[in-house]
């Protein structure tokens, strides 16, 4: 395990795993668990701040190789499904194995739909990006609810909404700018999605330790 999927983790003992069918999560989820010893919040925001971090930085490596058509976009691409699958496991200490594995998912289709985004603007394919582009936005919603059904004192669900919409915003400004060849814009917008995207961890990690404020210290 990561040094920082370990500090996630310490934060609270993953309790039983609900059936399939009730992978999303109830807002007494912690109700169960156990109390290990506290988490420094400081340690805990970094770490969270760290998986977003890895989610655009590799985003911004895979389409810097798909756009260029480089032979390394299909490894760029697997290491930033891998973040996923890292960022899952993050709340599974806090929301359960199920609803771990549920933000996976949605996550892992946040990139797969994004990656067709992507091909579909180098082709010009006009009906590929207005589809690609419509199930990029239902996913984006899917993942703002099922966080705020969560948390939804701390992560409203229009709020989450309108975050991970406006992340969406800024990271197909970023492609496009980079597959039209203008650097100082793609430059500019990328420096946008990381400070946006570390705004949204912050949110992310304040909602959870206001959520279970004595597995923190």
């Amino acid at each position: 395990m990561s040094p920082i999927l370990a500090i996630l983790a310490l934060a609270l003992t993953v309790p039983p795993t609900p059936p399939p069918d009730q992978a999303r999560v109830p807002a007494h989820a912690h109700s169960a668990a156990a109390s290990p010893a506290p988490v420094g919040r400081g340690a805990f925001h970094d770490a969270m701040r760290k998986l977003w971090e890895d989610h655009v930085t590799w985003t911004r490596l895979y389409i810097v190789s798909a756009a260029a058509g480089l032979p390394d976009a299909q490894p760029a691409a697997e290491r930033l499904l891998r973040n996923q699958a890292d960022i899952g496991n993050a709340i599974k200490p806090f929301y359960g194995e199920a609803a771990g594995e549920r933000l996976t998912a949605l996550l892992r289709s946040h990139i797969l739909i994004a990656a067709d985004l992507v091909k579909a603007t180098k082709a010009g394919d006009t009906a590929g990006v207005e589809s690609a582009s419509g199930r990029w936005y239902a996913n984006a919603d899917e993942v703002a609810d099922f966080l705020s059904d969560a948390n939804s004192r701390n992560w409203p669900r229009q709020t989450l909404r309108s975050e991970m919409r406006h992340h969406l915003d800024l990271t197909l400004q970023e492609a496009q700018a980079r597959l039209r060849g203008d650097w100082a814009a793609d430059i500019a917008a990328y420096d946008t999605v990381h400070e946006h995207i570390l705004g949204m961890a912050d949110v992310l990690s304040g909602g959870i330790v206001s959520q279970f404020p004595r597995r923190f210290k």
